[in-house]
């Protein structure tokens, strides 16, 4: 990766502001397994961990049953075409221009065919695009060519950098995870609606997980969001998926799930305001005080 020095001592500077206190914060998280990670030589989706991305994968499997038939059945016609009705084959080529009933089918099969991939996919898209309530927000903006995130109701701020090779150990990862792993993590509770508020600082990003089966464009200006509730704790990567520059392939993203109480306990380290915490947060504080 080349950049200019100037860039170079600029991000270096950006990257320490919030490293020391994050760093120090995440090394009371418990050891979580990576879940959310590209396989090598992989091409399926990554295992779903949300409701949202089961369905996603559902309409990939069902596309696939519809299409790869289609695809076939293209291909065998094209294939007899060429046999059948070449120049030798066929010096004599028929002169009709119209078949009604083939017309019609061929209009009203695909028809029906997008009409049953509709049924499946419109309730999937007003799952992903209809927000629920919030049990944590979160604000990220991307930026060239890092993450910033606020915990909105808590008053909590940190930017997200690239790790490099050799700083891999220091925080925990293992050297496989290079150009996934960051200096921070988005510290979310598991088996809780998250929901994500995206924008962009400078041109357009977009924050992704695919374990999660979320994307979304941080566009200047413009604040979009994103909701997903994650089951199972662990570590998650994704990246910025809209180019966005020299540097757009070192802008990963990771994110922890963790349970209900390491969350608070996260956020406590952090420094927290929970004044605007919501009921359930209150709930487990007001449990840990009593014990």
């Amino acid at each position: 990766m080349r950049v200019s020095p100037a860039l170079s001592s600029l991000s270096a500077s950006l990257a320490a502001l919030g490293l020391a206190t994050q760093a120090a914060a995440d090394e009371f998280l418990p050891e979580l397994p990576v879940l959310g990670a590209p396989e090598p030589g992989g091409m399926s989706l990554q295992n779903p961990v949300t409701a949202l991305h089961r369905e996603v994968v559902f309409l990939d499997n069902l596309l696939n049953w519809i299409i790869i038939p289609i695809t076939i059945f293209v291909t065998a016609l094209l294939i007899w075409v060429i046999v059948f009705h070449n120049r030798k084959a066929n010096p004599e080529p028929s002169r009709f221009t119209h078949n009604t009933r083939l017309e019609v089918a061929w209009t009203v099969v695909p028809a029906l065919i997008l009409l049953f991939i509709a049924l499946f996919t419109f309730p999937a898209l007003r799952h992903q695009q209809v927000m629920p309530e919030a049990d944590v927000t979160i604000k990220v903006t991307g930026l060239q060519w890092y993450w910033d995130y606020e915990y909105v109701d808590h008053g909590i701020q940190f930017s997200q950098f690239m790790l490099d090779r050799d700083e891999l150990e220091d925080f925990g990862y293992t050297d496989d995870l290079y150009l996934l792993a960051t200096d921070t993590a988005m510290v979310v509770p598991a088996n809780r609606d998250i929901v994500v508020q995206v924008t962009a600082g400078d041109v357009i990003h977009s924050w992704t997980i695919p374990a999660f089966g979320v994307k979304q464009d941080g566009i200047p200006g413009r604040l979009a969001e994103l909701w997903f509730n994650a089951e199972e704790e662990g570590i998650y990567f994704g990246q910025c998926s809209e180019i966005c520059g020299i540097n757009h392939a070192y802008m990963p993203i990771t994110v922890k799930v963790v349970s209900e109480e390491e969350y608070i306990a996260w956020l406590e380290r952090q420094g927290a305001d929970f004044a605007s915490a919501p009921d359930w947060m209150q709930q487990h504080i007001q449990v840990a005080a009593f014990e």
